[in-house]
C-alpha cells in the first residue's frame, strides 16, 4: 500500500476496529470540543481536554449551590464536606479501591502529592548495627520523583537508580532474611512519561515481598510508590492488582479542568509510617501554642491536607468523572481507542521513507507497540533528514505550530529515559550544560546531537482526523519525494497488529452515572399521610400507654407512609443467605420460591422489624447531582413525593403531585441489581455503600425537584454500625440509612403540649399560620408514636416492651431547622422549633431513639402493630 492509501480511515479500521464509544465520535466533538475546530491536539500527555459539559455543569453547580469553607459547622460547610468526601469515594472507585483500604489526600498536583511522601517518610541514617534507608528509583521517572532524593539523602538515606531491566534481572528466588525493620522506599512509573512503556504492574508486589530487585538485596520493611500521573490519563488502574502504597495522580491529565489539583492515594496500612513535622490548619486534634503539644488529627485526608483544600476545584472532579464516564463509557474504552490511534500512527510513521529510502524517523520505543498492557498513547521520535541528520525538535515544532498541531518537544522532565533513548551520557549533559542548554529550551542540538525529541499523545477525545493531519504534515514538510514506505517492515507491524487484537484483553466496561432499566407497571395506591390518617387511641384496661401510630419513610427525608390496616394476608419469609425479608402477599405464591423459612403470616396493619429497623424504612435515599444526600433542609419539596409500600405487587410506588406513578422494586438482593451501579455517599458523617435505582427514577425525580439528582438504595451486602453504642450491649446495631438509630419515637402528649405553646405564641410565629397537633406530629417524623402518660415522661426511660418486642432507648433526638418543613406543602416556619426551644430553655430534643437487638442467630423476627400496648420500665430513683 502507499501512502495515499494508507492515510484513509478504511486502512485504518483494518488495522484496529476499536475506534470510538459506541456512537458518532465527530458529533460528541462538535458539541463538546468545538473550541479545538482547525486545531490538532497531540499534547493529552501533558494536559488533556475538558469537555464543554464539565465546565457547563460544573458552573452550573457553583452557581447554585452555596459552598462554604468545610471546617466550619453550618449547612453550606457541611455541604462542602460532604460533597469532597462523596469526591473522595468516587477517586477510590474509580481505581477498584475502597475507604477501608486507601484514602485520598488531595494535594495541588501530582508533584506536592511526591513532596509530601518525601517529606514525611520516616527515612533512617545508617547505624553501626544496621543500614539505612534506601530510596532507589527507576531511571525511567519523571523528575519530581528523582527529586524525592533530596530530602532521602538529607536524612542520612541512600538514594539508589535501578535500570528498568535491572528489577527483574537481578531478582533472587529467596530474599535474605525478615528481622530488619528499616524503611526503604521503591519508586516507578506505571507508565512512562517519555516513551509510553508501559511497566508490570505485578513490580508492586514482588518489591513488596523482597523477590526482586532492589528489594530483594537489602533487609528491611520495602514500601512502594507507584507514579500513576501518565498511566491514569489514558488506561484502567485496578488496584486490587497493584496495591501500591503511595499512588500520585493529577486530575487535569485525566479531566482537563480542574487544574492545580491532584492527589495522593495512600494505602491505610502503610499511612502509619508518614510522620510530619509541619502542621497546618484542619490538621490537628489539638495543640498548645505555648508548649510542644501537638495531636494529629485521627483522619488520614484531614492528617496531611494543611490548611483549606481547595473544595472548588474538587466538586469539579466530579463533574470530571460524570463526563468522562458519559461520552467514553469508561477507562477500558478509552484505553483501546487511544492505544489505535497511537498504533496506527507508529505503524505509518515508523514505515514512511525518504525517496532515497532512508527512514524518515528514528522512534523511541522499547517494543513495537504488540498491546495495550504494555504500551500507551504516546510516541515519541526524532525526525532525520535525507541524509540521516538528525532534524531538531525546535524545527519540527515550528512547522507543527504553522498547521495548527500541538506536539511536546524537549526531554518532558525525564531525563534518564532521554539520556537511555538517545544515548547521551553524563559527561554529554554536563556539556550541553555548558553550551547554554537547560531543560525546557529550544537548543535542541549540541555538536548535531540532539538534546531531546519530539512526542505527540492521544486522549479520549483524540480522531483518526489527527493522525492523518498529523503524518501527512510530517510528509509534506519533511520527505523528500517521492514518499516511500517500507513495506516489509509494514507488513511485519501488521502482523503483530493483527495477533494483538486476537489476543485476549478485558472488555469493554460501560460505566454509567446509573443502569438503564425497563419501566415498570405503573400503579395507584391509596395515600395515607401522617396529618389525614386516623389515630388508635384505644388502650386495654391494665396499660396506660399504647402505640397509636406506625410510620415508615422508604426514602430518607421524603414523605411518611403509614402502616394502616387493609384487608390483606401478607407471609413473611427469611432469606438467610442475604439477611434480609421479603413480605409476599398469599395470592402471590410464586413469590415464596427460594426462600428457606417462613416466619409468620401477618395482616398489613402489622409491620416487621427487620435487621436494621422497621421494614423498608430508610432503605432509599436522593442524592443530588454530585452524589451528596438531599435532605429536606436543602430541598424542602422532598416532603411531597410520597413513597407507598405496595405489598401486593411487591413494588415501591412514587408519588408526587402533577406527576405520574412510577415504580422501583421492593425486592433487594445482589441479583436484581446485577446491572446497576454501586456508589458511594454519607449520611450523618457516615460512609454508606448503595446502589443505584436506576434512569427512571432519576428522571422522574429531577423533573419534580428541577435539579439533578438520583435514587439510591442502601446496598444488601454493606453494613453501617449505629452511632449510639448502648451500654451493656455486645455489638452496636447496624443502621439502615437513618440518621442515627434505627426507630425514633414521639409522645403524642408532648406534641399536645408543643403545641399549647405555639398557640399561646401565635402574636410572636410573625404570620406563620397556626398548626394543628396532627400537622406538628408529622414535623417530627417519628416511627413510632405513643399516647398515654405526661408530656416528656419518654425522656426518662431506658427500655420499654411494645407489644411482645423490648426496646434500649438510645438517646434522645436532637432537633433542627427541619420541623420548620410542613409535610403537606414544603413550606417553611419558624414554629415548632421556636416553641420547643422556649419550653426546654434552648435545649431543642423531642423524642427518643429506640434499638433492639435480636438474640444471635435467631430468625424470629418481631411484629409490631398500631393499638399494642407499652410497658415502660422507667430510671430507678
Amino acid at each position: 500500500m502507499d501512502f495515499q492509501t494508507l492515510c484513509t480511515f478504511d486502512t485504518y479500521k483494518s488495522l484496529w476496529s476499536h475506534y470510538g464509544y459506541g456512537g458518532d465520535l465527530r458529533h460528541v466533538l462538535e458539541q463538546e470540543f468545538t473550541r479545538t475546530k482547525g486545531i490538532t491536539y497531540l499534547d493529552h500527555a501533558a494536559a488533556t481536554l475538558y469537555p464543554e459539559c464539565l465546565v457547563r455543569d460544573y458552573f452550573q453547580d457553583v452557581s447554585r449551590n452555596v459552598y462554604g469553607n468545610p471546617h466550619s459547622h453550618h449547612p453550606s460547610s457541611r455541604l462542602t464536606q460532604d460533597t469532597v468526601d462523596r469526591v473522595r469515594y468516587r477517586v477510590l472507585h474509580h481505581f477498584n479501591a475502597t475507604p477501608e483500604e486507601y484514602s485520598v489526600i488531595f494535594t495541588s498536583g501530582c508533584t506536592a502529592a511526591l513532596k509530601l511522601v518525601a517529606e514525611s517518610f520516616p527515612w533512617r541514617p545508617p547505624t553501626e548495627s544496621e543500614a539505612g534507608s534506601r530510596f532507589c528509583y527507576l531511571t525511567d521517572s519523571h523528575t519530581s520523583v528523582v527529586g524525592i532524593r533530596g530530602p532521602a539523602c538529607g536524612r542520612g538515606a541512600v538514594a539508589l537508580p535501578v535500570a528498568p531491566q535491572e528489577v527483574e534481572s537481578r531478582a533472587r528466588t529467596e530474599s535474605q532474611g525478615a528481622a530488619c525493620q528499616t524503611p526503604h522506599l521503591f519508586s516507578y512509573p506505571a507508565q512512562s512519561n517519555f516513551s509510553g512503556r508501559k511497566y508490570p504492574l505485578g513490580l508492586v508486589r514482588g518489591i513488596q515481598a523482597r523477590r526482586l530487585y532492589p528489594a530483594c538485596d537489602h533487609r528491611g520493611r520495602w514500601f512502594v510508590l507507584l507514579d500513576a500521573a501518565s498511566h491514569v490519563s489514558c488506561s484502567p488502574l485496578d488496584l486490587q492488582e497493584c496495591p501500591a502504597d503511595f499512588i500520585p495522580i493529577s486530575f487535569y491529565k485525566m479531566f482537563g479542568f480542574p487544574t492545580g489539583l491532584g492527589a495522593l492515594l495512600v494505602r491505610n496500612d502503610a499511612a502509619g509510617v508518614l510522620k510530619k513535622t509541619y502542621f497546618g490548619g484542619g490538621t490537628a486534634a489539638a495543640y498548645l501554642s505555648g508548649e510542644d503539644y501537638y495531636v494529629q488529627a485521627a483522619n488520614i485526608s484531614d492528617r496531611f491536607e494543611d490548611g483549606t483544600v481547595s473544595f472548588l476545584d474538587v466538586i469539579a472532579v466530579n463533574h470530571g468523572f460524570d463526563a468522562l464516564y458519559r461520552i467514553t463509557g469508561g477507562m477500558h474504552n478509552i484505553q483501546r481507542h487511544t492505544y489505535g490511534l497511537a498504533r496506527y500512527t507508529y505503524m505509518l510513521l515508523s514505515s514512511l521513507c525518504h525517496g532515497n529510502g532512508r527512514p524518515v524517523a528514528q522512534i523511541y520505543t522499547e517494543g513495537l507497540f504488540e498491546s495495550p498492557n504494555t504500551q500507551g498513547a504516546i510516541l515519541n521520535f526524532n525526525l532525520r533528514d535525507s541524509h540521516g541528520q538528525i532534524i531538531g525538535y525546535s524545527q519540527v515544532d515550528t512547522m507543527a505550530s504553522l498547521y495548527d498541531i500541538h506536539v511536546r518537544t524537549g526531554c518532558f522532565c525525564n531525563t534518564g529515559a532521554c539520556q537511555s533513548f538517545l544515548g547521551i551520557t553524563n559527561e554529554q549533559m554536563r556539556k550541553n550544560l555548558q553550551a547554554g542548554h537547560v531543560c525546557g529550551d529550544r537548543v535542541d542540538t549540541v555538536d548535531g546531537q540532539p538534546t531531546g525529541s519530539v512526542r505527540v499523545s492521544f486522549g479520549y477525545m483524540s480522531t483518526f482526523e489527527d493522525c492523518e493531519k498529523f503524518l501527512r504534515f510530517v510528509a509534506e514538510c519533511f520527505v523528500e519525494k517521492p514518499v516511500t514506505v517500507d513495506q516489509v517492515r509494514l507488513q511485519k507491524l501488521i502482523s503483530a497488529s493483527a495477533a494483538s487484537q486476537c489476543s485476549p484483553e478485558d472488555p469493554p466496561i460501560n460505566i454509567t452515572n446509573g443502569g438503564t432499566l425497563g419501566a415498570e407497571e405503573r400503579a395507584e395506591p391509596t395515600h395515607a399521610s401522617p396529618r389525614r390518617s386516623g389515630q388508635r387511641e384505644s388502650k386495654t384496661q391494665w396499660e396506660a400507654y399504647t402505640l397509636t401510630n406506625i410510620y415508615i419513610y422508604p426514602i430518607k427525608s421524603c414523605g411518611a407512609f403509614e402502616v394502616v390496616e387493609q384487608p390483606i394476608w401478607c407471609i413473611v419469609y427469611l432469606d438467610l443467605s442475604l439477611y434480609s425479608f421479603t413480605v409476599c402477599p398469599v395470592s402471590f405464591p410464586s413469590l415464596m420460591l427460594g426462600f428457606r423459612s417462613v416466619l409468620f403470616v401477618m395482616q398489613v396493619h402489622d409491620w416487621p422489624l427487620g435487621p436494621l429497623g422497621l421494614l423498608y424504612d430508610r432503605s432509599w435515599m436522593v442524592v443530588n447531582g454530585n452524589g451528596v444526600n438531599l435532605g429536606q433542609k436543602r430541598e424542602p419539596r422532598l416532603c411531597l413525593v410520597r413513597p407507598q409500600v405496595h405489598l401486593p405487587s411487591n413494588k415501591l410506588l412514587l408519588r408526587a403531585p402533577g406527576m405520574d406513578t412510577i415504580s422501583v422494586p421492593l425486592k433487594n438482593n445482589t441479583q436484581t441489581h446485577e446491572s446497576y451501579q454501586v456508589c458511594q455517599s454519607k449520611v450523618c458523617g457516615d460512609r454508606v455503600e448503595a446502589v443505584d435505582c436506576g434512569d427512571e427514577a432519576a428522571s422522574w425525580l429531577s423533573d419534580f425537584l428541577g435539579q439533578p439528582c438520583r435514587l439510591i438504595r442502601q446496598s444488601p451486602d454493606f453494613t453501617r454500625d449505629g452511632k449510639k453504642r448502648l451500654s451493656g450491649a455486645a455489638t452496636s446495631t447496624s443502621l439502615s440509612l437513618v440518621n442515627e438509630a434505627p426507630y425514633l419515637m414521639i409522645n403524642r402528649a408532648s406534641a399536645e403540649l408543643i403545641h399549647k405553646l405555639m398557640s399561646s405564641r401565635q402574636d410572636d410565629t410573625e404570620g406563620d399560620q397556626l398548626l394543628d397537633t396532627q400537622n406538628v406530629i408529622s414535623r417530627f417524623r417519628a416511627n413510632l408514636v405513643i399516647a398515654g402518660g405526661e408530656p416528656f415522661e419518654e425522656d426518662n426511660w431506658p427500655h420499654l416492651i411494645i407489644g411482645n418486642t423490648r426496646f434500649v432507648v438510645a438517646g434522645q433526638c436532637g432537633r433542627c431547622q427541619m420541623v420548620g418543613v410542613d409535610q403537606e406543602t414544603g413550606s417553611k416556619t419558624k414554629e415548632p422549633l421556636m416553641s420547643l426551644s422556649a419550653y426546654r430553655n434552648g435545649k431543642v430534643t423531642f423524642g427518643v431513639y429506640l434499638t433492639h437487638q435480636l438474640p444471635e442467630g435467631s430468625s424470629t423476627i418481631s411484629v409490631l402493630s398500631a393499638g399494642s400496648p407499652i410497658q415502660p420500665e422507667p430510671l430507678s430513683s
